[in-house]
């Protein structure tokens, strides 16, 4: 049985270090006074209304193609196909709501299509014109980024979740090797799928199904304590190619787990915390830096659609913003038991 985190004294955010975190673009500066501060609630959306006339928000926005194409495609190997843009401005929390948005999305659904694949999940060649954007395609990793962006900005993704339901393993996971023979769930699948999932019930979407599937595959996580083999117990440094350090962490993500983006979507969730998270955030809180700060330790290769003057090795603010709000998180459990 699992008892609750144990209670500890951990150090605050200097108010230098939220200063710093302060002086930079609105899409960093909105979750700061929202997750770590307590701005009144008009504050923390008038900032969040800078994203699309501001910043790297705006950049986001003004790359896009007539065609509601950013860099060409739909999906590619370089991160700054129409897929990842998607992805940053969720991450950037670009209100949904809003005219820019509105009309961002309403190009992809207009124009986007999957190349090659046809809605039965058959692959016709790469000049077919299949499935529209927020049907998605086959693979679960996929369609697990294209969904959560797809549910965040207000789109009908029934087509992908039907799909991502049907492929859950019995483990509670998913891996895009599946179809392949493979019965094992992949951790960076499956926070990819959690992330979908968790988007969908956030935009109100009700169904049990999707919550007890949801549940199903976060208990993937903690079982693992985030990190760690089920059978052995010993700690998973990376994925079995190697393109994946867990224990690293990273931002934008892309389709790559690390123990900090699994802790932040528990969080999210609004998972209670309990022993088997204990580790994963002890080693987050190890990482802090002397001056309060947590470096950016990966940038996965790929082309940038924007830069956000973060260096590998450097102070991050997205790490620093999301491990402070994850021992937040935890603290707060930990006090009440």
């Amino acid at each position: 049985m699992m008892t609750n985190p144990s209670k500890r004294q951990v150090p605050k955010p200097e108010s230098s270090v939220i200063q710093w975190l302060l002086d930079s673009d609105p899409a960093i500066c909105w979750q700061v006074i929202r997750d770590l501060t307590n701005a009144p609630e008009k504050e923390v959306v008038a900032e969040r209304a800078k994203i699309a006339t501001q910043g790297w928000g705006a950049q986001l926005l003004a790359f896009q193609g007539v065609d509601g194409l950013w860099a060409g495609t739909a999906w590619n190997q370089g991160f700054d196909s129409t897929m990842h843009v998607l992805t940053l401005l969720r991450e950037f929390g670009l209100d949904p709501m809003g005219d820019e948005a509105r009309r961002a999305v309403g190009l992809v659904c207009e124009h986007v299509h999957w190349m090659g694949w046809d809605w039965d999940g058959t692959w016709k060649g790469r000049d077919f014109v299949g499935n529209p954007f927020f049907a998605g395609e086959v693979e679960p990793c996929i369609n697990g980024q294209v969904m959560a962006s797809g549910a965040y900005f207000g789109q009908d993704c029934q087509r992908i979740l039907d799909r991502l339901l049907r492929e859950q393993l019995p483990d509670g996971g998913w891996n895009c090797e599946a179809e392949n023979g493979s019965t094992r769930s992949s951790f960076n699948t499956t926070i990819c799928v959690l992330e979908a999932l968790l988007e969908y019930e956030l935009a109100g979407g009700n169904d049990t199904k999707v919550t007890e599937a949801r549940l199903h595959g976060q208990e993937y996580l903690l079982e693992r304590r985030l990190f760690h083999r089920l059978t052995t117990g010993e700690k998973i440094e990376q994925d079995r190619e190697g393109s994946t350090v867990f224990t690293r962490f990273a931002f934008p993500n892309w389709w790559h787990y690390d123990i900090l983006r699994g802790l932040d979507h528990l969080r999210r969730a609004g998972a209670k915390p309990d022993a088997r998270v204990t580790e994963a955030v002890e080693m987050v809180e190890s990482k802090r830096g002397s001056d309060g700060r947590w470096s950016l330790e990966v940038r996965y290769p790929g082309n940038m659609p924007i830069e956000m003057n973060e260096t590998e090795g450097q102070p991050s603010r997205w790490i620093t913003l999301r491990a402070l709000r994850v021992l937040d998180w935890y603290d707060r459990y930990s006090l009440q038991s």
